[in-house]
């Protein structure tokens, strides 16, 4: 069987329109079917590494983490944190814009995922800034870029995912991103720098220090939440899976019984829909499981690390390559169907060219992750065009000088492995 059959036929039923995690299920199906040359395939095999891609502790995180992040927006816990924010350095000439970025990056030591940033701070932010003066196209441009913190700074869905997929260290991964996930902060903050100086933004006055003290005692119970996932898994405390229960178990409690935002109606309506969202990802991580397997089974990672090795032997050039291939996938798949894809034929080349899995989990999720901003199938496109009622090609054309930012960062985080893994082997030596 040829390498380009694999993606051929994948492709064809992305073109025809068929869901991702169908077409990812029923490719490799097809593919055993022509590999044996018979209808007659082993059905047991594809049911038995469907739900071995699943049966894993780690996987529980994930709707852990996805219910954490509903119960937040809906409990109030996201007002509060924005409002700590806009008192702290919402005075600055262009303060919203600073206060987005300082917002996404507390804001993501919570969800997990750019979705998650984009839909409950991005309603709260773009009303602000539209009061505030500033025009749609800032607004919009810096809400969409700061959501790509959300899946960097842990907890990150598509981290753990990655990690499930190739085996690599979950706590290790997630305490990877910290460190580039400010690094995203910061270079954003320098392109509103820019942004304000060059569009002369208004400056409010400075709230006083009672008014800060005030939204902090009020943000207070909200902005721990991160420091106790963090410094819960950092401290061994608890496990990424006990994490994200702690997490999603302080959101109820401080949604119901200490903010009192959240009814039993509420509730229940965040449990549907979380449900119904960890049951689209589980079923995308089962076939894509059974398409990596197949994969493997084919030789294509081999074939795939022959070719490249062929062509060349540097280990950067490589990085780029991977980078170039990440972004233009990026631009036409979902991050957990593409990591479910990708994972299985690029790990062979960590170990090849001596890349640490925990620097290219941080890289690769990243690189995915700026997709959500890009053409045809930027889900972040799409929400910012239903947050601001603004057409999609204008919030198109805001959004593209903010990758700039993006990719300096994915640029120093591909190059600099020290960002992504020092932390990990300081906290994780012994």
């Amino acid at each position: 069987m040829t390498t380009a059959l694999f993606f051929l036929v994948l492709v064809a039923f992305f073109i025809t329109g068929m869901p991702v995690v169908f077409a990812i299920g029923i490719t490799p199906v097809i593919l055993m079917i022509i590999q044996e040359g018979s209808l007659s395939i082993n059905m047991s095999i594809i049911a038995q590494k469907m739900y071995g891609g699943i049966n894993s502790f780690l996987i529980l995180s994930i709707p852990f983490f996805f219910l954490a992040g509903r119960l937040m927006n809906e409990g109030g816990m996201t007002d509060k944190i924005y409002g700590f924010c806009n008192n702290l350095v919402g005075h600055w000439r262009g303060g919203l814009g600073y206060v987005n970025v300082l917002g996404s990056m507390i804001f993501a030591g919570m969800t997990g995922t750019a979705v998650s940033e984009a839909s409950g701070l991005g309603a709260i932010e773009f009303k602000a800034m539209k009061d505030g003066g500033y025009d749609d196209e800032f607004s919009i441009a810096i809400i969409a870029s700061s959501a790509t913190i959300g899946p960097i700074i842990p907890p990150s869905v598509p981290l753990v995912l990655y990690g499930i997929l190739s085996g690599t260290s979950i706590a290790r991964l997630l305490i990877g991103g910290l460190v580039p996930g400010i690094l995203i902060g910061i270079v954003l903050m320098i392109m509103v720098k820019i942004w304000v100086i060059k569009r002369n933004y208004p400056q409010r006055k400075k709230a006083t220090f009672h008014q800060t003290w005030v939204s902090f005692k009020e943000s207070f119970l909200s902005l721990i939440t991160p420091i106790i996932i963090i410094g819960g898994m950092m401290s061994g405390i608890f496990t990424p899976t006990e994490a994200a229960a702690v997490a999603s178990l302080y959101a109820f409690i401080l949604g119901v019984f200490i903010y009192r935002k959240l009814s039993l109606q509420n509730v229940w309506k965040i449990f549907y829909e979380t449900a119904k969202d960890t049951a689209i990802m589980i079923f995308i991580i089962s076939t894509a499981t059974l398409y990596g397997w197949l994969l493997i089974r084919s030789r294509i990672p081999i074939l795939v690390l022959e070719y490249l090795t062929n062509f060349t032997s540097n280990r950067y050039v490589i990085l780029l390559l991977i980078n170039f291939l990440l972004l233009f996938i990026g631009c036409f798949m979902e991050t957990i169907a593409s990591l479910g894809i990708l994972v299985p034929i690029l790990a062979p080349l960590l170990l090849r060219y001596g890349i640490d899995p925990v620097h290219f989990g941080v890289m690769m999720v990243f690189n995915l992750v700026i997709g959500l901003l890009t053409p045809p199938f930027g889900e972040i496109l799409f929400i910012m065009n239903k947050i601001s009622g603004v057409p999609l090609d204008r919030v198109i054309k805001a959004v593209l000088p903010f990758l700039i930012p993006l990719f300096v960062a994915l640029a120093i985080i591909t190059y600099f492995p020290l960002i992504v893994t020092w932390l990990p082997s300081l906290l994780f030596a012994r």
